[in-house]
């Protein structure tokens, strides 16, 4: 008897080895969704939606891509730690999960822990841009122009302790740029502040500006990225144009939540693996001035880490604190 009850203990054990293991391999048996902390067309739901397209079709499933914008992402954020470890939800999160774990008072999660990440699978690039008939023709012609009337210029900002915020005072706490912040809700509305007059320069992300760029409406003087950029190559970054140690590389990445089993999350960075490196997928990041870059989850969770300790040290020197 006792023997018969041993045996049954093992091989109720084997079947609990054995379980994430084979729903690994039926999933996903239905559509997966994806949620965006931010607005739709912006950086983060752009980048989402074309590897979204190329994992549908990869894995024969939906990856239905859903807006939940607020909060500086971390409404999508909570109820994505909340969901069901199952592998139908997940959280696509950028630079902007880093700044609001510094920027946000009371964030409803961890933003490493509560989160099983699976990888990073694009880069983009923050820019400098001035209007088009600016006198500013690259940084230090910005600085003098600024500073002839100091504290009289401002520069656009999507809302205050937004990456694109913290960015942009960096960058004017080491040039030492007399300009002060105006927020607007919405990238579009950044623009309209330029082409208006009512702000000296903005710090965005290049992809979703890229048509004004491209039309000549705004005109890019830097990028804020370690190295020049490849869309863009003849744009020097901040550092080539005097103003060192910032060097900032936008990324778009994927988690589950917490708790979900390993082998869903190695079947989906593999198959993340095969799409992005699919040509029609790494021309359509690169239409929209992003690049395919696939990482683990280790080296996930050192850049998360990274940005919200730089993040910190910005914000004290600015004086900003969390709301």
């Amino acid at each position: 008897m006792r023997r018969t009850n041993i045996a049954g203990v093992v091989a109720a054990a084997l079947l609990l080895i054995a379980a994430p293991s084979a729903f690994a391999q039926d999933w996903p048996s239905r559509p997966v969704h994806v949620l965006v902390g931010f607005g739709a067309g912006g950086g983060t739901d752009v980048a989402t939606r074309i590897l979204a397209d190329g994992l549908s079709e990869f894995l024969g499933q939906q990856f239905v891509v859903e807006n939940r914008a607020g909060a500086g992402g971390t409404i999508a954020g909570g109820i994505a730690a909340k969901a069901p470890k199952d592998g139908y939800t997940l959280l696509a999160i950028s630079m902007g999960h880093s700044v609001s774990a510094v920027m946000v008072k009371q964030v409803p999660y961890d933003p490493v822990k509560d989160f099983a990440l699976v990888g990073i699978f694009t880069n983009s690039a923050f820019v400098v841009v001035v209007p088009k008939d600016s006198p500013a023709r690259d940084i230090k012609s910005l600085i003098e122009y600024v500073n002839k009337q100091p504290g009289k210029l401002n520069y656009s900002t999507v809302g205050l302790g937004s990456t694109q915020h913290l960015i942009a005072e960096h960058l004017r706490q080491r040039a030492g740029i007399n300009a002060q912040a105006v927020s607007y809700r919405t990238t579009g509305e950044v623009v309209s502040a330029l082409l208006r007059g009512d702000a000296a320069f903005a710090v965005e992300l290049f992809h979703p500006i890229r048509g004004q760029i491209d039309s000549g409406d705004v005109r890019v003087i830097a990028v804020a990225t370690p190295t020049r950029w490849p869309a863009i190559p003849k744009v020097p970054t901040l550092a080539e144009s005097g103003v060192s140690e910032i060097g900032y590389l936008g990324w778009y990445g994927l988690v589950f939540p917490a708790g979900t089993p390993q082998p869903i999350i190695d079947k989906l960075h593999k198959a993340m693996r095969e799409v992005l490196a699919k040509d029609a997928v790494k021309n359509r990041l690169e239409g929209i001035g992003a690049a395919a870059n696939l990482s683990s989850p280790a080296e996930f969770r050192k850049v998360i880490q990274s940005d919200i300790k730089g993040f910190q040290e910005v914000a004290k020197l600015a004086g900003l604190e969390p709301k």
